[in-house]
């Protein structure tokens, strides 16, 4: 994990603490959407490599919890900053942390999810040059979601 000097930010592993933490300030990551039911504690268990915060002295900035599946693919569940921190590129730094991880254990290709309405989430992925399109009954019928993907050995 790395440090950026001038944003006094510290990227680790996320621990069980952490997530007790997101989840006490859940709006504060998330807004008035509540995703609490997706942050599973399991993924910092079993994944803790690729399940990411990013910490300073006020607290957890960000965080970003994936795993690399067994087809090299390296999924991000869920990323989220803080409401203060939002447009510093702390979501970025998020991702190429991430990606730095998951590559060392041998991912080619990133990839992540949204509903359609997530005009924020599909606006960010663009710009880190994500492919983004539309697959129906991806989440179930009736249910389409957002499918990101990018190759890995693209610099973020």
């Amino acid at each position: 994990m790395s440090e950026f000097g001038h944003l006094s930010e510290t990227f680790r592993q996320a621990t069980a603490r952490d997530l007790r933490e997101v989840l006490e300030n859940h709006a504060r990551y998330w807004g008035e959407r509540d995703l609490r039911s997706l942050h599973l504690p399991a993924l910092v268990h079993e994944f803790p490599e690729t399940s990411l915060v990013a910490v300073a002295d006020d607290g957890i900035r960000g965080y970003l919890l994936g795993f690399v599946t067994p087809a090299r693919v390296a999924y991000v569940h869920l990323i989220a900053t803080r409401d203060d921190t939002r447009g510093t590129g702390l979501g970025r730094r998020l991702y190429a942390e991430f990606a730095a991880a998951a590559g060392e254990q041998g991912a080619a290709q990133l990839k992540a999810i949204t509903s359609p309405g997530n005009s924020g989430s599909i606006a960010f992925h663009r710009s880190l040059g994500f492919e983004v399109r539309l697959v129906e009954d991806y989440n179930g019928p009736e249910q389409a979601r957002i499918v990101f993907t990018r190759e890995l050995r693209q610099p973020l």
